[in-house]
């Protein structure tokens, strides 16, 4: 309960109103038409906001003396809340699957999962190859290190190493990404089998 207190008060909350009132004597205000009304105090930046029925939201509470502007909040909420859902939607997520291995998978198993994972990069995805070691497997590497260098030789070309192989705990991973030729030609595959029509 008492996490959850903490995590909300680090929240940053836009002042407005009454609240700006609280440590700050004078703004920069800024009228509902974008017109500079200079440094002025609170309570007169409060009057102005309520002459004209609107509130006083303090847009930038870092400047010096902190910048207010008079404006419907309910409007404003709603705009902020626009441009952060527009800004997620843009950032680019790269998802990554894995194949796992171990030191004694069959050569059939390791080309059947070298081919899914070549579709997994081929999509877009990035693609993390894992040789898990179980109990005295540890003592003898090299057999479990050879799927990491085959893995290398196969996908050559197809995609690039981003993470060399390095040892986590019992496993040894290393991490491709696709080519951007590869990536290309997915976004293009995709964009096809979403222009045609449904039957």
């Amino acid at each position: 309960m008492l996490k959850r207190n903490i995590q909300k008060y680090k929240e940053p909350r836009t002042r407005v109103n009454e609240r700006i009132l609280y440590n700050t004597k004078e703004v920069r205000a800024i009228s509902s038409e974008g017109e500079q009304l200079g440094i002025i105090t609170v309570r007169d930046a409060l009057e102005k906001a309520r002459a004209v029925n609107l509130d006083l939201v303090e847009v930038a509470p870092n400047a010096k003396p902190p910048v207010c502007k008079i404006l419907d909040y309910g409007k404003y909420k709603y705009e902020e809340a626009k441009k952060s859902k527009a800004a997620k939607a843009k950032q680019h997520i790269v998802k990554t699957k894995e194949i796992k291995l171990h030191p004694k998978t069959d050569i059939n198993d390791y080309t059947y999962r070298l081919e899914q994972g070549k579709e997994f990069l081929a999509k877009g995805f990035k693609l993390r190859g894992t040789v898990v070691f179980r109990g005295r497997e540890l003592a003898h590497k090299e057999y479990g290190s050879r799927w990491i260098k085959k893995m290398e030789e196969d996908l050559e070309g197809l995609a690039i190493v981003e993470s060399p192989a390095k040892q986590e705990g019992r496993n040894v991973t290393i991490v491709f990404g696709p080519l951007k030729s590869n990536k290309s030609a997915a976004n293009k595959q995709s964009s096809k089998e979403d222009s045609k029509p449904e039957k």
